[in-house]
């Protein structure tokens, strides 16, 4: 099980950002601007922070326990896998990991920058959950 290096997950996380792009103008940018056209509602900046929250944390979850992969992870060869044993990660560590990984990007990076000093360069929500990404090989060539 090879370790994924930090500028291979950085650019996978790139990749994600653009594709929850979609994502939140699907499940967040269509309902509120509905709401607000037909009926004059706009809910307070709590609950929108709060259903972003849920619609991404049900992106990620469902993906990491699909196939250990999200749509990025995929294109960049990548898995998330249980730090211990390289097994499929349990929902509710993938919710934790999810959860941490807010306070880790959200802090000028500083779960992030963790990787700089970690001596495996994981992120600081990956070392608190128990999970690390890993590098799959490369599919053979036809």
């Amino acid at each position: 099980m090879e370790l994924a290096g930090l500028r291979r997950r950085l650019a996978s996380m790139l990749y994600e950002s653009l594709l929850l792009l979609g994502v939140l103008a699907l499940t967040f940018l269509v309902p509120y601007l509905l709401l607000g056209m037909v009926a004059g509602v706009t809910p307070p900046g709590a609950v929108a922070w709060l259903h972003i929250f849920v619609v991404l944390g049900g992106y990620f979850v469902w993906y990491w326990r699909r196939h250990g992969q999200t749509l990025a992870m995929q294109t960049w060869r990548l898995k998330l896998v249980d730090a211990a044993d390289g097994r499929m990660v349990p929902a509710a560590r993938c919710w934790l990991r999810y959860a941490l990984a807010w306070p880790s990007v959200l802090l000028f990076g500083a779960g992030l920058l963790w990787a700089l000093i970690d001596p495996d360069r994981q992120f600081l929500h990956d070392r608190l959950a128990g999970t690390c990404v890993v590098l799959l090989p490369a599919p053979p060539k036809a």
